[in-house]
């Protein structure tokens, strides 16, 4: 079995034979080569470990199999050239009904002609103020409607009540000073106190998630014969000048979820999304117009999104896309030409105001947290070591057989010139 018997053949299997120290020849050369990669194995060793602390967020995209949720819009809007007992919030859905019993928790603000700040009211109703009626009277006490058409208790008791009574008959509402309900609210003097003035809504409004549409308008509207009404003759006929230009301070879409319990988990949703770059494209959005006729729509497409973190929490939110279009009302349905030279007309008439129509998508991205494994990081490690030193050595003998023929010696192993590696 040899000279060292079985340990004498195991010795046959070394894939690392080793050289005696006085065939080897160190030079300049191959002692740079060794500090050179050794820089760079620690710089890469470095570079690995960092990427392996590293946080990486993935995306994927699955089908939003979510049922019965609903969505909570946060806005805040201004309006510089409408007063707040002109404006009014309307939410409605894809069937048309307009939702009145919806959880909202709704701010308006009077502004000054210079954007100061005059009075902020707080209310759980989405009306103007000027459809806000007098509860004080007499309970029975029945109001005139003026020869409208009455609701159905028989009553016109309040200014709102005979506005609607008039928009029923087909009437149009010009003369709040011979009705009486109009006098004893200080309708008109209300009118007058604010018609200069600017108005700033901001809040959140809870809706189901589904296609709708959430809209401002002027004055109030009305459902009569499945159809939407609005009233604008206050808008439209006032001495003073109205129009939607607005500014978009903030309009972004949230999950159902208590508001305590969503602002602990907004400062970590939004570092994420300053992160993946994603931004609300309607924040800080200023649209300006001269015109009192005009119509602002907006068409946004809603996708549901959740963050998954590697601490297993999971924030669900909402992000979006969006697509502009305005049209001059002061033609009507009548065709004409666009700004591009195309004869367009259109089916429905318009009304003043800033119109979101929001759609669902049915898709639902996730981003989620991941980290590489220690086996993929020691993997790496082992891999640049060795491919670092493999390409040195090939280089250094290069460089040292080059060299050897350029003084005129044949380089090898057995002469005094060879080099072993």
């Amino acid at each position: 079995m040899g000279r060292n018997g079985f340990l004498g053949s195991f010795q046959g299997f070394d894939a690392f034979g080793k050289t005696m120290e006085d065939v080897k020849i160190k030079t300049r050369t191959g002692a740079l080569l060794t500090l050179i990669s050794f820089s760079i194995i620690l710089s890469a060793m470095l570079i690995e470990f960092i990427d392996y602390r590293r946080i990486h967020i993935e995306p994927s995209i699955m089908v939003d199999r979510s049922r019965g949720e609903k969505l909570v819009i946060e806005m805040d809007i201004s309006f510089p050239r409408v007063p707040c007992y002109l404006l009014s919030l309307d939410v409605m859905d894809i069937s048309g009904e307009h939702q009145t019993d919806l959880e909202h928790d709704i701010t308006k603000t009077r502004l000054s002609k210079d954007g100061r700040v005059l009075e902020v009211t707080k209310s759980g109703q989405l009306k103007g103020e000027a459809e806000r009626a007098n509860m004080n009277r007499d309970p029975n006490y029945c109001g005139s409607c003026y020869g409208a058409s009455p609701p159905e208790s028989g009553c016109c008791n309040t200014c709102e009540e005979v506005r609607q009574a008039y928009v029923r008959k087909g009437w149009s509402f010009t003369d709040p000073n011979g009705i009486e309900q109009c006098v004893d609210e200080g309708w008109v003097e209300k009118m007058q106190e604010q018609n200069t003035e600017g108005c700033r809504i901001e809040g959140r409004v809870k809706v189901n998630k589904v296609i709708g549409n959430l809209h401002f308008s002027p004055g109030r509207s009305f459902q009569n014969n499945a159809m939407q009404i609005q009233e604008i003759v206050p808008y439209l006929r006032d001495n003073n000048h109205h129009d939607f230009g607005h500014i978009i301070n903030k309009f972004r879409f949230g999950a159902d979820i208590p508001q305590a319990q969503e602002a602990a988990l907004l400062p970590r949703e939004m570092a994420t999304r300053r992160r993946l770059g994603i931004k609300d494209p309607l924040q800080n959005v200023a649209v300006h117009t001269e015109e009192s006729d005009y119509m602002f729509q907006y068409f946004l497409k809603v996708v549901s999104t959740s963050f998954v973190y590697l601490s297993g929490e999971t924030i669900s939110s909402h992000q979006y896309s969006v697509t502009q279009y305005e049209r001059d009302l002061r033609f009507g349905n009548a065709p004409g030409r666009d700004g591009h030279g195309h004869m367009t007309s259109h089916g429905v008439n318009g009304v003043p105001g800033v119109f979101f129509n929001y759609e669902i998508s049915p898709m639902k991205i996730i981003h989620t947290e991941t980290r590489q494994s220690f086996a993929h990081f020691l993997t790496s490690s082992c891999a640049i070591i060795g491919g670092v030193l493999t390409v040195a050595g090939l280089v250094d003998s290069i460089i040292f057989n080059g060299s050897k023929r350029l003084q005129g010696r044949e380089p090898g192993f057995n002469g005094p010139s060879g080099k072993m590696m």
